[in-house]
Parts: C-alpha cells; structure tokens; sequence
C-alpha cells in the first residue's frame, strides 16, 4: 500500500480509529471524544482517526494503545495459525489489516514498530501460499466453478481475506485464468 495522498486504500487505512488518552486539557475540543462535553478533560479516553492521532501523540498532547487488531489474542492466533485468522473481521473499511498495520507502525517506537513488522511479515507469508493456491484452483475451475458448501473452510479463509490479499487473489486468479488460455491455444497450433 502506498502512503501516498491520493491512494484510497492509505486514506481508508488513515481513516481507522485508535483508542487514545488525553494527557492535558484541551478547550473547545469535547466532540473529538463523541460526548456532550465541550472539552476534553486529562485523562479521557477517546477512540481518534489515526491522521489525527498523529498530531495529538507527536504533540505530546495523548498517549495510545496498540489497537486490538494487533493485540496478544490476534497474535497468539496468527502464531498459531495464521490462514486461522479472518484479518478482514479486525478492522472494518474493506479489512485493510496490513494497511493499518503500516500506520500503526508509524507512531510506535522503533522497537514496538519492529514487533508490528515482524506481525505482519509472518502473518502474510504463512498466508500467502493458501492465497495463490485457491486462487489458481479457481481459476481452474472456470465461470461455472466456484461452488459447494458455504461451510467449506477454504471459503471461510477467502471471507477472511485482507485488502491486499484479495488484490492479490484476484491477480493470481487472472494470471491462472490467462496461462490456461496460452497453454490451450499452443496445444491446438500442435494438432
């Protein structure tokens, strides 16, 4: 993902929420932490857009939490099993898990933004694999493929697809889709 102002995917990913702790006062500012207060007390905590969070940590003026998507459950889960983990049902605008990953990682310390990093680096090798790998056994498949039971665990792990695993998916898939139609058309100029 590209962290660049016009790319959808990095405004989505800029546009999910972290919790954050006021450290001072701030007048004039209550609506920033969704109550009918007109300021914003110390010690008050408020779920923030992460573009704002950025000035409000980098100001000294709040302090966060690592959202839960990044939290011990989910990387218990991801060690465990990563193709387990449905990184789409974390994080809502589209599940752009790694891109929000990114983020996050922006605002840590050098330590705990090589600890995201390392997260998402496994999380998506130990996952990337079972993408190319359905995604070729679709595209084997052809338009009329695709169906069974909707319990079926290799549907589960497409439903669970991030953003970028889906680009992904769906790249595979052509890519597939366009070899097959190659390798079809040299066996015909054969015969």
């Amino acid at each position: 993902m590209d962290n660049d102002y016009f790319s959808i995917d990095a405004i989505l990913a800029e546009n999910q929420k972290i919790q954050c702790t006021f450290k001072v006062d701030i007048p004039d500012m209550g609506h920033l932490a969704g109550g009918s207060d007109r300021d914003i007390k110390s010690l008050t905590k408020a779920p923030i857009p992460i573009w704002l969070a950025y000035i409000m940590l980098f100001s000294d003026w709040a302090d966060f939490t690592i959202p839960s998507p990044f939290g011990t459950r989910v990387r218990n889960a991801l060690k465990a099993e990563p193709r387990s983990v449905k990184l789409s049902n974390l994080i809502g605008a589209g599940g752009l898990w790694y891109g929000f990953g990114k983020m996050v990682m922006d605002i840590l310390s050098e330590e705990q933004a090589n600890g995201i990093s390392e997260l998402l680096t496994k999380a998506f090798k130990g996952r990337l694999l079972e993408v190319i790998d359905q995604a070729q056994h679709f595209a084997a498949l052809g338009p009329a493929g695709g169906g069974g039971p909707s319990t079926d665990t290799a549907q589960s792990f497409r439903e669970g697809l991030d953003g970028t695993e889906r680009e992904l998916f769906a790249l595979a898939q052509e890519s597939a889709k366009r070899m097959k139609r190659w390798h079809e058309g040299n066996d015909k100029a054969r015969r």
